[in-house]
C-alpha cells in the first residue's frame, strides 16, 4: 500500500475535485443528449463518451481512495458496456436510475459531504443497477441454456481503456480562482495609479501653461526698460538726480539673465511634459493590456454556468409530472466569473418559476391544443462589447394581470380604493415587489413570492436590468441586461452643486445643453425635447435629497443634464455641471452601506478624491416616484370639501392619469380615473360626475368617441369634456368641436394654471 505524504494528499484531492467535476458535469450532459437522440451512429458515440468518462473517473476515485464513489463508477461502467454492446436497452425508468447514480457520485466526491449518508445512497443505487444487469442477463442465459457461458461476454464488454500519452506542451493549466482574483485585485491597483498618472501629466501642461502666459505678460517690458536706459543715459549730465546709466544696465542684465533663466526652465518643463505624456501613455497601454489580459483569464463560457440546467429542469418537471424540454442557445459567449457566480441563483429561480407557474401538465396541454412537452428557451446574446442579453421564455399559461394586482393591493403596494385595471405592464411589474405571488398555496418551490424580489435585487446589485412581458395562454418572458464584466467602467463625472459624482456610462443616451428657453411644462412636469421626443427634466440634487446650489436655474445659463435611459423609460437628470467622460476603478461600499440609496458604489479619482458612484436603476426609480407639482397660489394645498365637485379624468398612460389626479386633487376637487373610454362611459352611468378631462388616443375607445357617446346620451349631454392631447393639427382640433367638445388642449404646450382655470370655468 502507498503511503502518501498529508501535504501531498491535500494537493492531490484538490486536483481530483476538479476533475471530478469536469466528469461529471460531461457524464450528465452526454446523457441528456443520449435521452433525446434517435438510436444511431450518434448514440453510438454518446454512449463511448460516457463510458470514457465513467471510466476516467472511476480511476482519479480509486487514486484518492473514496471507495464507494469507485464501486458506483464501476456499476455504472457495467451498465454502458451492455448498452454499448447492444446487449441492454435504454428506457425512461434506465435514465431515471442513471440521472440517480450520477447526483449520487456528485455528492460522494465534494469536499463537504455526509460521506455516510452518500455512501448508504450510493450502495441503494449500486443494488439496483446491478439488478438491471441480471435481468437481461438471467433471459439470455434461458436461451441458451447456460449462464457461465455468457459471463465472458460480460467481461469481453468491459475493456481497459489506454491512458493516451501528454502532449508535449501543454496549452492550458489549472489555477485556483483566489490566486487569479489576488492578482486581478493587484492589476485593478495599477489601474489607479495610470488615473493618477494621467492627472498628473495634466498637471505639468497646466504649469506649462501658466509659466507661458507668464512669459507672454513680462516681454514687452523689455523694450520699455531699454528705452529708459537711453533717456538716463542723454540726461546724465543734468542737475536731476536719477540711477547711473551703468545700475540701470546692471539692472537690465539680471532682466535679460532672468529671461534666459525663464527660457530654460521653460524647455525644461516641456521636456518634461513631453516625457510624462509618453510615460502616462505607455503605462495606460501596459495597464490596460494587463487589466484586459487578466479578465480575459476571469471570462468563463456562460455553457459552464447553465451545464446542469437541463438535468436540473428534467427532475424539477418530472417531480411535477409535467414533460418540458430546456432550449439552449449561446452559451459559448464568454462573461466574468463573478457575474457567473452571483447570477446562477437568480435563473435557477426564473427556470423553476417556468416550470412551476407557467408549463401545464400534458393532460391540460392537450385540452389548450398545446403539444404535450412544454418548451423553455434560454438564449444568452451579446448586445455590444459591455453587455449581455439572458432571455429566458416559456409557451405556458402566461402570468394573470388581475390576481398579481389583488395580490399588490392585499399588500398596500397600490391604492385599494382604484377599482379601475392598471396598464398591462405595470401590473407585470408588481412581481418584483416583495411578497407579490399568485400561487394561493405555498409548496417548497414557490408561492412565498419572495423569489422574484430577490431576483430583482440581485441583478440591480449586478448594474443590470431585468424586464418582464408576458401573454396570456402564450408564455412568459424575461430579459435581463448585464454588463460582461465588473470593477472598472466609463463613467461621467458631474458636479451637482460642491458634491462631485460619477454616472456609469452604461445606461447614458447622451449629455445636454441647453437654453433655459427649452424647457416646456407640460402635466405639471419640466419636460426638454431630446430628438423626436420630450422626456422628463428632474433636478438630480432633488433626487439624491441635496440641496441646489445658490447659483442653479440662473435663467442666463445654459442648463447642463445627463439622459439616463433603463428599459422604455428615459429621464433627464439636470446637473450644475458635467466634467466630462472617464474610466473610473469603483470599489463596493461595504456591507455597512452595502444598499444606501441612489449608491452604487465608490471611486477614486486621479487626484485622490473619493467620490460616490450612482445607481442608475434607484435614480430611475426615485424620479418616478417624485412628481413635482407647483401649484398655482390661489389653489395651492386647497383641503378637499364633501361639496366639490366631481370630475372623471380618463387616461391610459398610469403615468399622465397620476398627474392629473394628483393636480385636480390637490385643488381640492373629487377624482375618478378610468384607463380608456369604454371604462370612462361605463363610470359615467354608475356616478354622477360634473366634468371629464379625457386623453384622444386611448384603446377600445378613444377620446372623441367617448365625447360622441356622452353627447349622445340624455342624461350625459351637458357634461363638459376637456381633452388633453399630444395631437396638435388642425384637422383634430376641427373634430373636437364636432364631436362637442368643450376645451382643447395640446400637452406640448400644456399648463397646469390653465387647466385649473378652464375647470373652474366650466364647473
Amino acid at each position: 500500500m502507498i503511503k502518501k505524504n498529508p501535504e501531498f494528499q491535500k494537493k492531490l484531492l484538490a486536483i481530483f475535485w476538479i476533475e471530478a467535476d469536469e466528469h461529471l458535469s460531461a457524464m450528465s450532459t452526454s446523457l441528456l443528449e443520449l435521452e433525446k437522440s434517435p438510436p444511431g451512429n450518434h448514440c453510438a458515440e454518446i454512449i463511448e463518451q460516457v463510458y470514457r468518462e465513467v471510466h476516467s473517473l472511476k480511476g482519479a476515485a480509486r487514486a484518492v481512495d473514496f471507495v464507494s464513489a469507485e464501486a458506483l463508477c464501476q456499476a455504472l461502467e457495467n451498465i454502458f458496456a451492455e448498452v454499448k454492446c447492444h446487449r441492454l436497452t435504454t428506457s425512461p425508468p434506465l435514465f431515471d436510475l442513471l440521472h440517480q447514480s450520477i447526483g449520487a457520485l456528485g455528492h460522494l466526491v465534494e469536499p463537504n459531504t455526509d460521506k455516510i449518508l452518500s455512501s448508504t445512497t450510493a450502495e441503494t443505487l449500486i443494488c439496483s443497477l446491478n439488478r438491471v444487469l441480471q435481468e437481461p442477463l438471467n433471459r439470455l442465459a434461458a436461451s441458451t441454456k447456460n449462464i457461465r457461458s455468457e459471463q465472458p461476454l460480460v467481461q469481453a464488454a468491459l475493456p481497459d481503456i489506454a491512458v493516451p500519452p501528454l502532449n508535449p506542451a501543454l496549452k492550458t493549466i489549472r489555477i485556483a480562482a483566489a490566486k487569479l482574483d489576488a492578482v486581478l485585485r493587484q492589476v485593478e491597483a495599477l489601474l489607479s495609479l495610470s488615473l493618477a498618472s494621467t492627472q498628473r501629466a495634466k498637471e505639468l501642461r497646466s504649469t506649462v501653461d501658466i509659466l507661458g502666459n507668464w512669459k507672454q505678460k513680462r516681454r514687452p517690458i523689455q523694450p520699455v526698460l531699454q528705452q529708459i536706459e537711453r533717456r538716463f543715459a542723454q540726461s546724465a549730465g543734468s542737475r536731476i538726480r536719477v540711477p547711473s546709466p551703468s545700475t540701470l544696465s546692471k539692472a537690465l542684465g539680471y532682466w535679460e539673465d532672468e529671461q534666459q533663466s525663464i527660457q530654460a526652465l521653460e524647455l525644461n518643463l516641456a521636456q518634461l511634459q513631453k516625457s510624462a505624456d509618453r510615460d502616462q501613455r505607455k503605462l495606460a497601454s501596459i495597464c490596460n493590456g494587463l487589466l484586459c489580459d487578466v479578465r480575459e483569464m476571469h471570462l468563463l463560457p456562460f455553457a459552464s454556468l447553465i451545464e446542469a440546467f437541463p438535468r436540473f429542469t428534467r427532475t424539477l418537471a418530472r417531480a411535477q409530472g409535467k414533460e418540458v424540454t430546456l432550449a439552449l442557445h449561446g452559451g459559448e459567449i464568454e462573461i466574468d466569473r463573478r457575474i457567473l457566480e452571483a447570477i446562477k441563483d437568480p435563473l435557477l429561480h426564473l427556470l423553476r418559476n417556468c416550470i412551476d407557474h407557467g408549463i401545464e401538465t400534458p393532460a391540460l396541454r392537450a385540452r389548450k391544443k398545446k403539444p404535450p412537452n412544454g418548451i423553455i428557451t434560454l438564449t444568452i446574446s451579446q448586445l455590444d462589447s459591455g453587455k449581455i442579453e439572458i432571455f429566458i421564455a416559456d409557451d405556458g399559461v402566461g402570468i394573470d394581470a388581475a390576481k398579481v394586482k389583488t395580490a399588490a393591493r392585499e399588500l398596500h403596494l397600490i391604492p385599494t380604493e382604484d377599482t379601475l385595471p392598471l396598464e398591462p405592464s405595470a401590473a407585470l411589474a408588481l412581481v418584483f415587489q416583495s411578497g407579490v405571488s399568485t400561487n394561493s398555496f405555498v409548496t417548497d418551490i414557490s408561492g412565498r413570492g419572495l423569489g422574484l424580489a430577490i431576483v430583482h435585487e440581485k441583478v440591480a446589485q449586478l448594474d443590470g436590468v431585468i424586464t418582464l412581458d408576458s401573454t396570456p395562454e402564450v408564455g412568459t418572458c424575461f430579459r435581463i441586461t448585464l454588463p460582461l464584466t465588473l470593477v472598472s467602467l466609463r463613467g461621467i463625472l458631474v458636479r451637482i452643486a460642491e458634491q462631485l459624482c460619477v454616472i456609469p456610462a452604461n445606461n447614458i443616451e447622451c449629455v445636454m445643453r441647453f437654453p433655459h428657453g427649452d424647457i416646456r411644462h407640460v402635466e405639471a412636469r419640466e419636460m426638454v425635447a431630446s430628438g423626436d421626443r420630450t422626456v422628463p427634466l428632474i433636478w438630480l440634487a432633488d433626487v439624491l435629497e441635496m440641496p441646489r446650489s445658490q447659483k442653479s436655474g440662473a435663467p442666463t445659463e445654459m442648463v447642463q443634464a445627463v439622459l439616463l435611459v433603463m428599459g422604455s423609460t428615459r429621464i433627464a437628470f439636470r446637473v450644475d455641471e458635467i466634467l466630462g467622460e472617464q474610466e473610473i476603478l469603483q470599489k463596493p461600499l461595504g456591507p455597512q452601506l452595502a444598499r444606501v440609496r441612489n449608491i452604487a458604489a465608490a471611486c477614486v479619482l486621479g487626484n485622490g478624491q473619493a467620490v460616490p458612484v450612482l445607481n442608475v436603476a434607484d435614480l430611475i426609480k426615485s424620479s418616478v416616484k417624485q412628481i413635482p407639482v407647483q401649484l398655482a397660489p390661489d389653489v395651492a394645498q386647497r383641503p378637499p370639501e364633501e361639496n366639490q365637485p366631481a370630475i372623471l379624468v380618463v387616461e391610459d398612460s398610469i403615468t399622465t392619469r397620476a398627474l392629473l389626479k394628483n393636480i385636480l386633487e390637490t385643488a381640492g376637487y373629487r377624482v375618478t380615473t378610468a384607463v380608456d373610454g369604454v371604462d370612462a362611459f361605463t363610470a359615467l352611468k354608475a356616478d354622477i360626475f360634473n366634468l371629464v378631462v379625457s386623453d384622444v388616443e386611448m384603446p377600445r375607445m378613444d377620446g372623441f368617441d367617448l365625447t360622441t357617446k356622452i353627447r349622445a346620451d340624455q342624461y350625459l349631454k351637458e357634461i363638459p369634456v376637456v381633452l388633453v392631447t399630444a395631437l396638435d393639427s388642425q384637422e383634430q382640433r376641427k373634430h373636437g368641436v364636432d364631436v362637442g367638445v368643450s376645451a382643447y388642449f395640446v400637452k406640448s404646450r400644456f399648463e397646469q394654471s390653465n387647466l385649473l382655470e378652464t375647470v373652474r370655468r366650466l364647473i
